[in-house]
């Protein structure tokens, strides 16, 4: 798919600056391509902190690849152009596969490209190369450095700029939990719910485990009447709330959380979610994963 196959007598040099679009003639990306201009470039570009995703919407064939970049330029002009780009294409499942394998996070690539009238978005148009200039060395450089903030009573908050928001670990009533919250959400009002939250840590781990409880043991009992090989016993109440192993509590600026437990094998070892706010405590819980 995609001129990805090395035809009889082609030198490798060829195979590797072949035009992803090479005799793809398929409707999804001619439809994708026409949302970008038509001039194709030579482009140079710095990767941000995760690698190729894809996805796809029932009935199409081929996958939406993505990564997202911090940088970009041509090769035969000066101007950097920085903030947040998306550079995708659309492929199979192969193509997918060596995207994922020939761009790294946090890298330096060039290729053949044609960019939305925005500048936002680019289409990927051959397989990517590592590639070096010295300006986007120091771009990639900066944003690799550790972004960390260190509150009295919480600890030292890191970003995790792959799902950018800042965590720190927690000591929640004897266990090590992660506490995060949202990047683009206000520092402050999320460190005071943090806070609001561990200074009565039995008082709120009681309220959202009785609500979980409540909302899956039923569930739960299901699951555990599903097994063949022993005799299903019920699930008390209370054996269900003292099987959660608390994982992450997630604030926001606004007194809302979400608390993630492993399930104790109730699930047989998905997680269990619960939501809610600091007025009105626990509101939502769901079994997932």
């Amino acid at each position: 798919m995609f001129g990805l196959f090395k035809s009889k007598g082609e030198k490798p040099e060829e195979k590797k600056r072949k035009p992803l679009s090479e005799g793809a003639e398929n409707s999804q990306f001619k439809e994708f391509a026409a949302q970008f201009a038509p001039e194709e470039r030579t482009i140079l570009a710095v990767t941000g902190a995760n690698g190729f995703g894809g996805g796809r919407s029932r009935g199409e064939e081929l996958w939406t690849a993505s990564i997202g970049l911090t940088a970009w330029m041509e090769e035969d002009s000066p101007d950097i152009h920085r903030g947040e780009f998306v550079l995708s294409t659309v492929g199979d499942d192969q193509l997918l596969e060596i995207l994922r394998q020939r761009t790294r996070p946090d890298f330096i690539i060039k290729f053949r490209g044609r960019v939305s009238e925005d500048g936002a978005r680019l289409l990927l148009l051959d397989l990517p190369e590592p590639a070096f200039d010295p300006d986007l060395k120091a771009i990639l450089e900066e944003q690799k450095k550790p972004v960390t903030f260190w509150e009295e009573g919480l600890g030292t908050f890191t970003l995790d700029r792959r799902v950018n928001w800042f965590e720190t670990a927690a000591d929640w009533l004897g266990t090590e939990i992660s506490l995060v919250f949202d990047r683009e959400e206000d520092r402050g009002d999320c460190v005071r719910s943090a806070k609001t939250l561990l200074s009565d840590a039995a008082g709120w781990d009681r309220r959202v485990r009785e609500y979980a409880a409540d909302e899956l043991l039923s569930t739960a009992n299901d699951w555990a009447g599903q097994m063949e090989d022993e005799e299903p016993q019920e699930i008390t109440r209370e054996q269900f709330m003292e099987r959660m192993e608390p994982e992450s509590i997630e604030v926001r600026a606004d007194g809302s959380f979400e608390f993630w437990f492993g399930d104790g094998e109730l699930f047989y070892g998905h997680s269990i979610h619960v939501q809610g706010n600091l007025t009105d405590g626990p509101s939502w819980a769901q079994m997932e994963g």
